[in-house]
């Protein structure tokens, strides 16, 4: 067993992540189309028909298994959807049409969380609470307390919908990730074939040094004004033109465009980061820019941002530190309480000290399966392989010596360093990108499958 960070590839999500101080429900482009069976809703084009607000009672509006969805729900799922197309630019009126697509987006989402809750997924508490913060930096706050002392202030309860909503979303994304990846096959001669293809030229090993600054709103984007928006348009566009200068100051330009506007612009030189370690939404801009282009305004929905490629280094080769290392596991469960699983491992880590054999004991005593049987030996180890807590120990572990014990999620550990590399992975990287391009290109449709697959098993009422 490996103890990996998580990382998402899959972006493809039916309900979009929270924008500020709501969550926004997004209308999925895959989602399975209307037909004038049980499981659809029907669709029609009477303006008449639109439900708001103001004309709607609350009931039920269709029944999705032996869950409900109700008519407020509907309507403020609408709602929200406007706010985001609006905030994208785009924005759509509140049509029958509307009202269908995201009476789907809703069902889907019921079946989705349903099957969370029968495989027992439960997000990162620390994922969470990192999204938390960054909604929090959004609006200008500079701590998730301070984030639920406004929420809560503007409507009770507040805080903790929104916390529940992040903690569905990022169930759902796991969820997904789970059924895509066991339906997408990429084999090494899929690779090998995407690799000799003129497409794979983009799988470069370039670091981009980027300067990042967002103007952030001084309100949610679905109460701004129209003046509120044109002024922070209005202070990105004069950043923009200030950031085109060569050899700019940036602390200097950043504070020129903040002039007068009240909430305190975000960013600044971000150093280098290779193209894979982008935000999608971000790397597709950066890498489409010459050195000292800055891109134009990108409106988001917590602000307003403004990019420039500040230097590109290329490299044809990368070069990364590995360690050699051994672990034993002693796990915390139903059958072993965290003062046994504590006792234990600081009998084993006494043991060491006197001179007991790593391999031995971790063949002997390490409930880690999947090493435990060639002596605790991971093999070779990169960063970020594994997660935080056992990295930091282990890049802090001489060669040839072991830790002592540290806990991290998975129970209490005890590792040894056999040996430390530095190891040319150029191979290796490329042929992770290729797996990564391949897996892009086919997972929306696996997904789609997916989900009508989900759709047609489940018994859908839609009330009129």
């Amino acid at each position: 067993m490996r103890f990996f960070s998580l990382h998402q590839t899959n972006r493809a999500v039916l309900v979009s992540m929270s924008i500020s101080a709501g969550v926004l429900l997004s209308i999925s482009s895959q989602a399975a189309p209307a037909d004038t069976q049980t499981n659809a809703v029907a669709t029609s084009q009477d303006d008449n028909a639109r439900l708001t607000s103001a004309s709607s009672t609350d009931g039920i509006i269709a029944l999705v298994n032996d869950n409900a969805i109700l008519k407020s729900d509907l309507v403020n799922a609408i709602a929200q959807t406007q706010a985001r197309a609006k905030a994208a630019g785009e924005p759509i009126a509140n049509s029958a049409q509307l009202q269908s697509e995201v009476l789907n987006a809703l069902i889907l989402r019921e079946l989705q969380l349903s099957l969370v809750n029968r495989v027992g997924l439960k997000p990162d508490e620390a994922a969470i609470n990192q999204r938390l913060a960054q909604i929090a930096q959004s609006e200008g706050l500079t701590s998730i307390g301070a984030l639920q002392q406004r929420l809560d202030a503007n409507q009770a309860g507040s805080y903790a919908a929104l916390r529940a909503k992040l903690i569905e979303d990022a169930a759902i994304q796991a969820l997904q990730q789970r059924q895509i990846t066991n339906r997408v096959r990429i084999s090494e001669q899929d690779i090998d074939a995407f690799l000799s293809s003129p497409e794979a030229k983009r799988l470069n090993q370039s670091e981009y040094q980027t300067i990042h600054v967002r103007v952030p709103y001084i309100d949610d984007y679905s109460r701004l004004s129209e003046a509120q928006r044109s002024e922070a348009l209005k202070v990105a566009q004069d950043l923009r033109t200030r950031l085109q200068a060569p050899n700019v100051n940036v602390e200097a330009a950043v504070a020129e465009a903040q002039g007068n506007y009240p909430i305190p612009l975000q960013g600044g030189d971000m150093g280098y980061h290779k193209a894979a370690a982008l935000p999608t939404e971000l790397s597709s801009e950066i890498t489409k820019l010459d050195v000292g282009a800055v891109s134009a305004p990108l409106v988001t929905p917590e602000g307003i941002d403004i990019i420039k490629l500040a230097d590109k280094k290329a490299s044809d080769t990368m070069i990364i530190p590995q360690w050699h290392t051994r672990h034993i596991l002693v796990k915390v469960d139903e059958l072993q309480t965290e003062a046994l699983a504590e006792q234990k491992i600081n009998d084993l880590y006494n043991q060491l000290r006197q001179g007991a054999n790593f391999a031995d004991l971790a063949s002997t005593y390490s409930d880690d399966s999947g090493s435990a049987g060639r002596g605790g030996d991971l093999d070779w180890v990169s960063e970020e392989d594994m997660i935080g807590p056992f990295e930091a120990v282990m890049k802090n572990t001489t060669v040839g010596d072991y830790s002592a014990p540290f806990k991290t999620q998975f129970g209490w550990h005890i590792l040894k360093v056999e040996d430390k590399r530095q190891q040319d992975v150029s191979d290796q990287y490329r042929r992770n990108m290729a797996r990564q391009a391949l897996y892009q290109r086919l997972a929306p449709q696996a997904q789609e499958d997916w989900l009508q697959e989900l759709r047609a098993g489940a018994y859908i009422q839609v009330l009129n």
